[in-house]
Order: structure tokens, then C-alpha cells, then sequence
């Protein structure tokens, strides 16, 4: 991590996807009926409806939105039947990459995904050619500032996997991926409310990126971003603007 502010760079995120709300809106509302269909509509069983009802009402969705969706994949209302499709490659300098995608057309996904790719400078890999690059974790993020032992000796009390300290000064716990939310909970219980958190498939090795490379890179990162069957991008780049 060292050579990067891994505050800046989830401030650098955050306000882009602040200004795609309703991007994100649609693809929260795909999310929850995927996970209402996989695990069954009730929230304290399925973790993943958990998360994904949790995101949605962080970005100010509507309790009525969240109940369609889940009546949605449920089966009890009519709409798309969405599959899950997971597409991995390499970006600029051979970053690595995976692509989450949500479609009701796998054949149209594919196609897009792969002109993103080549269009930007990347390249569509294989199955597995990059996912063993990553972790699938939970992160929650603390501005600098927090008081790391208190916090240390919270998040591993609450059943944290690990506590990275940046050097910029912010604090990361990591947790496994079905324990966030409880963590999260235990957390905030304890006062330490978290600035930024996700599940995740985070790099093992990430790679700052600057200068042309940078601007590249977050070209094909928009470029995917653009795809409405796409979910969520993971990649081992970081841009430092």
C-alpha cells in the first residue's frame, strides 16, 4: 500500500459513483432479486440480500424499491430472469481485472465486455487467468484520525480478519465476506462508525497508477462502467490523480 493515500483514492471513487446515482440505483435493484432468487427472500438468512438491501438503503432507495426487488427474484412478481457472469482480464501495463456482471443476454454481455477491453488497451483473459490475484473480503475503511488501538482491539474482538494501518493514516479492517455486516454492526456499537465499506474481491498486489497511464486506465474503467450489464469492476490498479 505504501506510495499511494488510500483515503484519497476511495474519496476519488466515491465521488464518481456519486455522480451516477441512478446508475447504481438499477444495478442495487438487479442485485437484491439475484440474491432474493439464490438464498430466498428473507433478509436475516441470506447474507447476500442483506448486503445488497443494506447498500440500497445507503444510497437512499425506498423501502417499496427494496420490496419489489425482493418480490422480484422471489418469484412472486413477474421481470427479467438475470444470470451471473464473470469476465477477467488485464487493463493497462497488464493490470489485473475482473468484470461482475448481472445479464438477461449473455451473448450481448460478452460482446461488450470484450470491446471494452479492446477499444481501451485491455485484453478478456480466461477463467481463473487473474482471480487467484484476489481475495473476496470484506473491507470497512476509517478516516485517518481514528484511534487505532481502540479500534484494533474492537474490530478483533468483533471477529475481524485484519487491521491494515495506510500511510496516510487511515485504518482498514478486513473481514471475511459473510461476516461484514456483523462486524460492521459490532463496530459501530463500539463507536466506530466506518466512512466507506464494500465487499469485495480485493487485489493482493495493487499497482499505483499515474501520469498517461492513469488517464488510460480510467478510460477503460468508465468504458465498463457504461456497460449496463455490468456490476461491479475489480481491478489491481490504483489511480492517483
Amino acid at each position: 500500500m505504501a506510495g499511494h493515500s488510500q483515503w484519497a483514492n476511495i474519496q476519488h471513487r466515491k465521488g464518481r459513483q456519486d455522480a451516477k446515482k441512478g446508475k447504481i440505483a438499477t444495478r442495487l435493484i438487479k442485485e437484491i432479486a439475484v440474491a432474493a432468487k439464490m438464498g430466498g427472500s428473507g433478509i436475516d438468512g441470506n447474507p447476500r440480500l442483506r448486503l445488497a438491501v443494506d447498500k440500497a438503503y445507503d444510497n437512499n432507495m425506498t423501502k417499496d424499491t427494496v420490496e419489489r426487488a425482493i418480490k422480484r427474484g422471489a418469484g412472486e412478481v413477474d421481470g427479467a430472469n438475470y444470470e451471473e457472469i464473470r469476465y477477467e482480464g488485464y487493463g493497462i501495463n497488464g493490470a489485473a481485472m475482473i468484470i461482475d456482471c448481472l445479464t438477461d443476454n449473455r451473448v450481448r454481455t460478452v460482446a461488450e465486455v470484450r470491446h471494452a477491453f479492446s477499444k481501451h488497451g485491455g485484453n478478456l483473459g480466461t477463467d481463473g487467468s487473474v482471480a487467484f490475484l484476489f481475495k473476496h473480503c470484506g473491507t470497512l475503511l476509517f478516516a485517518p484520525g481514528a484511534d487505532e488501538n481502540a479500534l484494533l482491539e474492537a474490530a478483533l474482538e468483533a471477529g475481524a480478519d485484519d487491521v491494515v494501518v495506510h500511510d496516510d493514516g487511515s485504518i482498514e479492517v478486513v473481514t471475511g465476506p459473510y461476516d461484514f455486516v456483523n462486524i460492521k454492526e459490532a463496530l459501530a456499537k463500539a463507536g466506530f462508525k466506518s466512512d466507506a465499506g464494500e465487499v469485495t474481491m480485493k487485489a493482493q498486489n495493487e499497482v499505483v497508477f499515474t501520469g498517461d497511464d492513469a488517464l488510460k486506465m480510467q478510460k477503460l474503467l468508465d468504458a465498463f462502467d457504461a456497460v449496463d450489464d455490468v456490476q461491479d469492476v475489480y481491478t489491481s490498479a490504483v489511480i492517483n490523480e
